[in-house]
């Protein structure tokens, strides 16, 4: 048994100082996957708040047979993030890392380099839900792919199959749009 699984086993007994020590390990972690859902950071702020109570009263649910404590964590932030946007309606998910670039590139720029972050933004909202997974939960959730494979219960070869169609569908449909530089 891990530190992580030991302290959320403490957390399940009432121990006020195992969610602190999950706090203080993933409270930055989670804050940054909620900032690039949300993008208002005040709102995120408020979100972890839920998401430590959340865990407080459900450490008792956690298998380890289905993933880590940090993928367990960032999932819930995931999951409660994607929530707040669908009930303040908001039909698209902000990516806040994805940079943003001038509408018109600077004269010699790189091809590849005119491709903006709406446009990202938008390619990737066009892709199959389970491809748009994988993606986000690795790359915006910063899990590996057992992570990922164990948090959506599904084989580590089909992440990763899902990941290499989904880069292959945005590499396409952003290729028009970088000038073929993709």
């Amino acid at each position: 048994m891990d530190e992580d699984h030991a302290c959320l086993l403490a957390l399940a007994r009432g121990d006020q100082k195992a969610l602190a020590q999950l706090y203080d390990r993933y409270g930055g972690l989670l804050m940054a996957v909620g900032v690039r859902i949300l993008a208002d950071r005040r709102e995120v702020e408020d979100l972890l708040h839920d998401v430590f109570m959340e865990v407080w009263r459900q450490a008792k649910t956690y298998d380890p047979a289905r993933g880590s404590v940090r993928a367990w964590l960032a999932l819930r932030m995931r999951s409660r993030a994607l929530d707040r946007v669908r009930a303040a309606g908001r039909s698209k998910v902000v990516l806040s890392d994805a940079p943003e670039a001038p509408d018109r590139p600077a004269e010699g720029s790189d091809p590849a380099e005119r491709v903006d972050g709406r446009t990202v933004r938008a390619a990737l909202a066009e892709l199959p839900d389970e491809q748009r997974a994988v993606l986000e939960l690795g790359y915006f959730g910063g899990l590996s792919s057992s992570e990922i494979a164990a948090e959506l219960g599904i084989p580590i070869g089909t992440v990763k199959s899902r990941v290499a169609r989904g880069l292959a569908q945005l590499r396409v449909g952003l290729t028009p749009v970088a000038g073929g530089a993709l």
